[in-house]
């Protein structure tokens, strides 16, 4: 039996929503009429499964920049919400977005305000966009605050896929030379072996080990996938974890080069994250809670809800992120400042810009780093088994000689 949402309002007045189970959108109607209520709307629900499956990965950042400017545009002009709500559903070519666009109007005509409505699809609006549009309401400044949120995710974005850009190559090499490998000990390295057995020579050590390697590899490869696939789940399980997740983030920021490249990145969003909420009016404790839920490195969280906490006993936001460690010297001065002179947003997004620029610096300097520390890794791996597998072909032609 199909399911219908419904908005009535009661012989008092109050407006009352709900979802009821019966065949036809007369039966509903029908059904509240027997109940005295009168009838606001009534849709069919929104199909729970069918958005299950596409909440996953099916909205981008991108969409949801085009769409946030699209609306600010429309509301700037003067265009009623629901009506610009409306127009959004119906062009944008997500699917997934304008299914969602259509519950959102449906409850914005139901009464409740966009902030609300948006807070109900958590895998599409972030806790940051939903409070940015809550304070755009309640100051009148929606069309203003939509500006900002879409230059934020635009900029954030950016940050991200630089990040990720910089692991493709290295990912690239590795999977690529390791492909290489398995080859070499599975095809390459069985034919010398035969080749040595029929000879009846000792073999030196180098040459022992890759033959032991190749053996290994075609007997236990079942086991080696094994234990790898074991590794990761653990590996997995653990980083869900709050320690774990805290134990591999310090790791991962104490790691050379790659180190650097996160840790700006994480100065980056934090600051420019936590200058955009307050800016849009959201107070410093909420900014600082949802910078903290958004930071993306445990180490970092933790900085920032330590700072959140010495704000909420009337200290400052720089002590705490002095005493992580985590924030370069250059970005608790500044904040520092922002706090004493009242320009705290401004300092956070000088800091943002600031930093989007190192990222960039420090992409380049991990890419040109990683070139020639590739190129020699493999031709050490490689030219290593093509030696050791030719160093009993040189002792079979000395004693020929």
């Amino acid at each position: 039996m199909p399911v219908f949402q419904y908005t009535a309002r009661t012989l008092k007045g109050e407006l009352q929503s709900g979802e009821v189970d019966l065949p036809t959108r007369d039966d509903v109607i029908a059904h509240l009429r027997k109940n005295r209520m009168v009838v606001v709307q009534v849709r069919a629900a929104p199909k729970a499964f069918k958005l299950s499956l596409t909440f996953g990965g099916g909205i981008k950042t991108r969409d949801l920049v085009v769409m946030t400017r699209q609306f600010a545009t429309m509301i700037n002009a003067g265009l009623p919400l629901v009506q610009a709500l409306d127009i959004l559903a119906k062009q944008t070519e997500n699917k997934s977005l304008a299914e969602i666009t259509k519950s959102v109007v449906y409850d914005v005509e139901s009464g409740h305000t966009l902030a609300d409505a948006l807070r109900k699809h958590p895998k599409a609006f972030s806790d940051l966009y939903v409070n940015m549009v809550a304070a755009g309401e309640a100051g009148g400044i929606l069309d203003t605050i939509l500006v900002r949120l879409s230059e934020f995710l635009e900029k954030n974005d950016a940050i991200i896929r630089k990040v990720k850009g910089a692991m493709i190559y290295p990912a690239v090499i590795m999977s690529v030379a390791a492909i290489a490998i398995a080859v070499l000990l599975i095809f390459v390295i069985p034919t010398f072996q035969n080749m040595f057995a029929s000879v009846n020579l000792e073999l030196p050590l180098p040459t022992r080990i890759v033959i032991g390697m190749s053996s290994i590899l075609t007997h236990y490869w079942w086991a080696i996938i094994g234990a790898i696939g074991a590794f990761v789940f653990l590996l997995t399980r653990w980083y869900k974890t709050a320690p774990g997740r805290l134990q591999i983030d310090k790791l991962l920021l104490r790691l050379p080069v790659l180190g650097d490249v996160i840790r700006k990145s994480a100065v980056s969003r934090f600051t420019r994250t936590l200058g955009t909420l307050i800016s849009s009016g959201v107070s410093i404790l909420d900014g600082l809670e949802i910078t903290a839920r958004t930071a993306g490195n445990m180490v970092i969280h933790n900085a920032v809800m330590e700072s959140r906490a010495s704000i909420a006993g009337g200290e400052t936001i720089a002590g705490p992120l002095q005493k992580s460690n985590v924030f370069p010297p250059m970005v608790i001065s500044m904040i520092a400042v922002g706090e004493q002179t009242g320009g705290l947003d401004e300092m956070l997004s000088k800091i943002a810009d600031f930093y989007d620029d190192e990222v960039d610096a420090a992409v380049s300097a991990l890419l040109a780093l990683m070139e020639p520390i590739m190129i020699v890794v493999l031709g050490v791996i490689v030219g290593g088994m093509v030696v050791a597998m030719y160093l009993p072909i040189f002792d079979m032609v000395n004693a020929v000689q």
